[in-house]
């Protein structure tokens, strides 16, 4: 890949302090959309293709760390350092409903059903709460071995992932035993987690390293150094063939899925770049930033060539994988050892 010539970014103003997280919600009949996190305390919904503001979620009390919609943008969900996680109509920007903790809140995700949502934050507790019965008490997993910092969902719910603020390594939760089935090792902290959208990758970044796991049998796939500490990374979504970071530096890049090779260097940032995410159409990503902006660049269509030759490398890269196999010790816990960089 050769590197492109980056257009002058999509700036969104709007948050009057850092932007934490950034979360793009699924292609829905009526476009899709990017909710975000911000120290303020206001999350804010945007149309994810313009960037344009449509509204501003108002009634937490603390700095918000993380925010999501739902498969159908109808709903969103906010953590925050007030204690509590909420859960708001998209539509209209009302509270639907305040899930009580005993300590900061740093993350949330919706199942993929929709039905349920995950908070971890400073108690060291996975809570899953039904939210066809919103006063019901949640699902309890208290057994993580440190502060949570991120958590997902994968295999059509029936697995979590998490990361802690404090300690290396992403934790593979059963959801019906409430058990750690996996570990995936990393040096550092993980401080961004994500599943591709096809279900295939676990993209993290960790310290100044970005890796792709199998989300399946968990083997490392890839594992690049970057030029410095990464606080987040995200897999483009239609060929998978190209991957963005931001992190310390202030810059956001872009870089070759397949070799690492950095084809793009976006700057505009006037602060440590906290999250990065791409769209679901893969044709534009968006940055936020200490600086309290969000800024949308754009990648241009993904075109079909381009879909086909990134089958192509991952199915090769699967074969030579398995040839290679992977390995797990005693404690069922994936070696960094990657099998094809």
């Amino acid at each position: 890949m050769e590197k492109k010539k980056v257009a002058t970014p999509l700036v969104c103003h709007g948050h009057s302090r850092p932007v934490v997280e950034l979360f793009y919600s699924p292609i829905t009949p009526d476009g899709f959309f990017l909710i975000s996190a911000s120290k303020d305390s206001h999350p804010m919904l945007r149309n994810g293709e313009t960037g344009d503001w449509i509204g501003t979620f108002e009634g937490h009390k603390g700095a918000v760390w993380s925010s999501c919609l739902d498969n159908n943008a109808l709903r969103a969900a906010s953590a925050s350092a007030d204690f509590s996680a909420k859960l708001w109509d998209a539509l209209t920007g009302d509270v639907l409903h305040s899930f009580e903790h005993k300590h900061i809140v740093r993350a949330c995700a919706f199942s993929q059903d929709t039905n349920f949502l995950l908070t971890g934050g400073f108690e060291k507790i996975l809570r899953v709460f039904d939210l066809n019965r919103l006063d019901a008490p949640p699902t309890e997993i208290d057994k993580s071995p440190g502060s949570i910092r991120t958590v997902t969902w994968l295999h059509g719910d029936q697995t979590i992932l998490s990361s802690c603020t404090d300690i290396g390594g992403v934790r593979l939760w059963d959801v019906r035993s409430g058990k750690i089935v996996q570990t995936l090792e990393t040096k550092s902290p993980v401080t961004s987690a994500e599943v591709s959208q096809d279900g295939r990758y676990i993209t993290t970044a960790d310290g100044s390293t970005v890796k792709f796991w199998d989300a399946n049998h968990f083997g490392l796939v890839k594992s690049y150094d970057m030029p410095c500490n990464i606080e987040s990374a995200s897999l483009e979504p239609k060929s998978g063939n190209k991957f963005v970071a931001g992190g310390e530096d202030m810059w956001v890049r872009l870089f070759d899925f397949h070799t690492g090779e950095e084809i793009g260097c976006n700057k505009g940032h006037h602060g440590p770049v906290h999250c990065v995410r791409f769209a679901p159409t893969g044709e534009s990503y968006a940055s936020g930033s200490e600086d309290g902006t969000i800024r949308i660049w754009q990648t241009g269509p993904v075109t079909p060539e381009e879909i086909i030759e990134s089958k192509s490398k991952q199915n090769v890269d699967e074969v030579t994988r398995k040839i290679e196999g992977f390995h797990i010790n005693k404690e069922g816990k994936t070696t960094e050892k990657p099998s094809d960089v």
